[in-house]
């Protein structure tokens, strides 16, 4: 075993400035990801395998690959340089304030939509339907759209299908909300009736949204953290525009909206803001 990782070691190829340079240029233009000098070994560690597996040479004809636009190399560069780390109900105080707040004000709407952005592997918006589904039972039309610019984990998100062993709760009332209880074995399967609630789509945050009308609710928890301040502002400006009056927009544990009430947002509790005035302009 020591053999093998001193071999690894010594065969992993270099990242030189300049390299690392221009993965960051093209990790910021292309998907407004924000690499820092601090990000260097874990950009080498993880690129360091798509050049193995890709077959070239060095650092810097991984890059061409990227820069010639391989649409399959490059859905594997941004997964690489991104975690997709969820679980069920994560941040669960979301989803009680989902529940106890943001439902109750939307009884009787005719229509009911939320937006997943960054949804990773489906946990996020199968949490949400689920929540939805019991605190609205008499909702006609409750849609959630769920996002994320990694094909390979809406793949799995729009299966949903989950390992049992990925199958983690706060709680087991929770678990009963989104899965049969009864059903055992390898994998697990998402209700139905939840599963048909959500739409997958892929989608860049950094480029133009192909998203109409304004949502009750939008999710981007954890997503952010990639980006810098000013790519931050104007997400969070972005996702304002979007948002109904009165609708609530939801991010990470360690993000925050800077001013929000220029943007006619108002803190309504943990990493939770509500819209209280319509902005100005199109959306």
């Amino acid at each position: 075993m020591s053999q093998i990782t001193e071999l690894d070691s010594v065969e992993r190829p270099t990242l030189s400035d300049e390299a690392f340079q221009r993965i960051a240029t093209i990790a910021k233009g292309n998907w407004g990801l924000h690499l820092e000098e601090n990000k260097r070994p874990l950009v080498t560690a993880r690129l360091s395998k798509r050049v193995t597996a890709t077959g070239v040479s060095s650092f810097a004809d991984y890059i061409a690959l990227i820069e010639a636009g391989d649409a399959a190399e490059c859905d594997h560069f941004v997964s690489a340089l991104t975690t997709n780390v969820t679980h069920f109900f994560r941040e669960q105080h979301h989803f009680d304030y989902l529940a106890e707040t943001v439902a109750p004000a939307l009884q009787g709407h005719r229509s009911v939509r939320v937006w997943s952005a960054g949804c990773s592997t489906g946990q996020e918006p199968y949490s949400i339907a689920a929540t939805l589904s019991r605190a609205l039972p008499n909702a006609s039309d409750l849609r959630i759209l769920a996002t994320d610019v990694d094909q390979d984990v809406l793949h799995k998100a729009e299966g949903g299908t989950y390992p049992a062993a990925e199958v983690v709760f706060p709680s087991p009332a929770l678990e009963a909300q989104v899965f049969e209880t009864k059903e055992r074995g390898p994998n697990r399967s998402v209700r139905p009736e939840l599963r048909s609630m959500v739409t997958f789509r892929r989608l860049n945050l950094i480029q133009p949204w192909p998203v109409s009308g304004a949502f009750d609710a939008i999710f981007c928890r954890n997503v952010a953290i990639y980006f810098d301040k000013p790519t931050q502002a104007v997400l969070w400006q972005r996702f304002a525009s979007h948002l109904k009056p009165n609708g609530h927009l939801f991010i990470g544990h360690s993000e925050r909206v800077e001013h929000p009430e220029t943007l006619g947002l108002q803190p309504a509790g943990i990493t939770l803001y509500r819209k209280s005035l319509a902005l100005d302009g199109g959306r």
